[in-house]
């Protein structure tokens, strides 16, 4: 009956060409076409409700999963997905993380972009309690390539940590391990350190504390190695991998801020030298840091610059936590001289908390009445 009425309308248009700009053809058959799809569809439904009220999953995620994704137009496909994840060793907290942080999970093809990601750790002996504390640490392990990036990454890392709870390990401290080509980054930079006189083990434990380090490019890494030589390291020198890391984790421009500031505090350039070669980390500290324990030593305590360089790790100690509290301590000692000789700097603030109560504070307990003494037990 349709296709009648068609051939009856363009019969009409042929003999009537007057009527043509009265009733435009294309758009007469088009509106006839989509009005018997728009029959034919079949309802959407909204994510924060079907999240809600089909997986009991909390609000908070349920919203932040619709601001991506608001509607869904095959929820039994959905359903596969989450009960593949579940059956996968996924716990209702490890989904709930994985959708919050990446809500296209839910529209993914599961068994093209999905299914084989969780495999590769499967095939390669990860327990599903493992792989589900790896991919919801970081779910945009579901977003890479499973042959061009995550299996051979996996491999890589294996190769050098030697076993899967290492890689675990790693992975769970960070997922970058997996966005970057190891092949090219990590390998040539772990095989380049080892050159350097590095040893496997203070490799592996930069690998877990400044995963991003061996991840830069072999050339850069070289460029840090080029640096820090001309600034005196032997690569030999235990501080040798501290001064790479620091000097890769600054700019030009933040480099220059630290030299200038530490010019401002009364600092020559051969005691800013010595103060990176004796504890690079310091220039990983904040200026203003840098500057508060510094004024704070010179007017607490009877030193000068020349001792903070030779002890240049008290730059790290924090100010309010320890600086500041143990300094006051002494200061109340010495004003009711309750002290046979006066301690070092260096042992006042490098002890730990309970060393420091056992030695300043409970023997001198009447002393230093007006302190806190249990916020040193705490």
């Amino acid at each position: 009956m349709r296709l009648g009425f068609c051939k009856t309308l363009i019969s009409f248009s042929l003999q009537n060409p007057s009527h043509l700009h009265k009733i435009p053809i294309p758009y007469s058959i088009s509106l006839l076409f989509f009005s018997s799809k728009a029959k034919e569809s079949k309802p959407t439904v909204t994510v924060l409700d079907y999240l809600i009220n089909k997986h009991q999953f909390s609000h908070e995620v349920a919203l932040k999963a619709s601001s991506v994704i608001s509607c869904l137009k095959r929820p039994i496909e959905v359903d596969s997905m989450l009960s593949f994840l579940k059956e996968s060793g996924f716990s209702k907290t490890h989904i709930e993380e994985v959708v919050k942080r990446v809500p296209e999970v839910l529209t993914a093809n599961l068994a093209s972009n999905i299914k084989p990601k969780i495999q590769i750790f499967q095939n390669l002996g990860f327990s599903p309690d493992d792989i589900a504390e790896i991919v919801s640490s970081d779910p945009w392990i579901l977003k890479r390539s499973a042959d061009n990036r995550l299996g051979p990454s996996i491999l890589m890392l294996k190769t050098i940590l030697g076993s899967n709870a290492e890689v675990i390990r790693a992975l769970k401290v960070s997922g970058w391990f997996l966005k970057h080509d190891l092949e090219k980054t990590m390998k040539p930079n772990v095989e380049f350190m080892k050159g350097c006189g590095v040893s496997s083990s203070q490799i592996v434990k930069y690998m877990f504390n400044f995963p991003r380090f061996f991840l830069h490019k072999p050339e850069s890494i070289q460029d840090f190695v080029k640096t820090v030589e001309e600034m005196g390291f032997d690569r030999k020198s235990k501080m040798f991998l501290a001064a790479l890391r620091t000097v890769s984790s600054m700019t030009h421009e933040n480099w220059e801020l630290k030299l200038k500031l530490f010019r401002s505090l009364g600092f020559s350039e051969n005691d800013i030298l010595d103060v990176f070669r004796r504890v690079p980390q310091v220039f990983s500290i904040s200026e203003r840091k840098i500057k508060e324990v510094t004024e704070l030593l010179l007017s607490a305590w009877n030193i000068d610059i020349s001792y903070i360089v030779r002890h240049p790790e008290l730059l790290i100690c924090s100010i309010e936590h320890r600086l500041k509290p143990r300094l006051r301590v002494l200061e109340i000692l010495e004003k009711e001289n309750a002290l046979k000789k006066k301690p070092g700097l260096t042992t006042v603030c490098k002890i730990t908390d309970k060393k420091f109560l056992e030695k300043f504070v409970l023997p001198y307990s009447k002393e230093i009445v007006e302190l806190n003494v249990a916020s040193w037990a705490s």
